[in-house]
């Protein structure tokens, strides 16, 4: 029997915290777990990277390894503990419970440190076959009305399940899901329980939804901000009128300046997504001509064009 170097086999230092050997675990869970990976040795890694992270994720079966770590002549092949392992560990301390989140049968190693007395005879047994699900990930798209006035929607999401040949399979599986009000694109939405199964009785996982908005023709999302492009006549542009402008809320009045130009942008505060910290509304100015002109269209058009010809002369007279 050979020993086994836990921080190796989770890619991470002694001195690591918890949060680094839970986020270590998860990225490597996800790696070679069987019905996913293409590594090789996925099954075996996977084994052996559920019974590193059972010890180091436990304060007390983590301080018991590190003692006999630097206790003992680890790394070398034929080990076994040593003559006072058992007296110190084994005998009758049941804070040792084998398997609190571990998955399958754990090595000889592992049981020669941890086996027996540790969480009991039976109970052990099984706490050794329970493990809490691991969270999922998906994403949803919702509309933009929906993150202006909240929603509740189903969506239908797709499981990997492995049936009972051992094959993975594709499941279909619909949730209700309420989506809050000013949530913004990349956001997370989290369901708990409803991420992968857990093993032996132990709680599912949790699943986290990262929300992104359906293609939408009139607006444009950046963050919690909202851009509409409107489409102004060249007479609208010169005069300054008032036209109406879309939002998700309803149609608003927007009075334009004078002489403003194709191109510009005007801000309308707090009218973007209503997050915590609103987004803005903004408005971008496109003009357009008409595709064609009466007769006296364009003879009005011609006196604009001789206004404007006799003005620039004038200009270049004083000058």
């Amino acid at each position: 029997m050979n020993y086994k170097d836990y921080y190796k086999i989770m890619a991470v230092d002694k001195t690591a915290s918890q949060d680094e050997i839970k986020t270590s675990y998860r990225k490597l869970a996800r790696k070679f777990h069987p019905d996913v990976s293409k590594e090789k040795d996925a099954e075996t890694r996977f084994k052996d990277i559920n019974e590193a992270y059972e010890v180091l994720r436990d304060k007390e079966k983590r301080a018991a390894y590190d003692q006999l770590g630097s206790n003992w002549k680890a790394g070398q092949s034929g080990f076994t503990p040593p003559p006072s392992w058992q007296d110190q560990y084994q005998q009758g301390n049941g804070n040792f419970n084998a398997g609190a989140g571990g998955q399958g049968d754990f090595s000889d190693f592992f049981e020669s440190l941890f086996g027996g007395g540790f969480g009991g005879g039976q109970h052990a047994a099984r706490g050794r076959r329970s493990m809490q699900g691991q969270d999922s990930n998906a994403k949803i798209l919702i509309d933009l009305q929906d993150a202006y006035t909240g929603a509740t929607r189903n969506f239908t999401l797709q499981d990997q399940v492995v049936d009972q040949q051992g094959r993975t399979q594709t499941k279909d599986r619909t949730l209700k899901v309420s989506i809050p009000k000013g949530i913004k694109p990349g956001q997370k939405i989290r369901l708990k329980k409803q991420g992968q199964a857990g093993v032996g009785g132990a709680p599912n996982g949790d699943l986290y939804l990262e929300v992104g908005f359906n293609p939408d023709s009139l607006y444009t999302i950046e963050g919690a901000d909202i851009t509409t492009e409107l489409s102004i006549s060249p007479w609208q542009a010169a005069l300054g009128e008032k036209v109406k402008v879309p939002t998700p809320t309803g149609h608003i009045d927007l009075s334009l300046p004078k002489l403003i130009s194709s191109g510009s942008k005007m801000r309308l505060k707090g009218r973007g997504l209503p997050c915590k910290v609103a987004g803005d509304f903004f408005v971008k100015l496109k003009i357009v001509f008409p595709k064609s002109l009466s007769t006296e269209e364009e003879a009005l058009y011609q006196s604009l064009k001789a206004l404007a010809t006799n003005s620039d002369k004038n200009i270049e007279d004083e000058a």
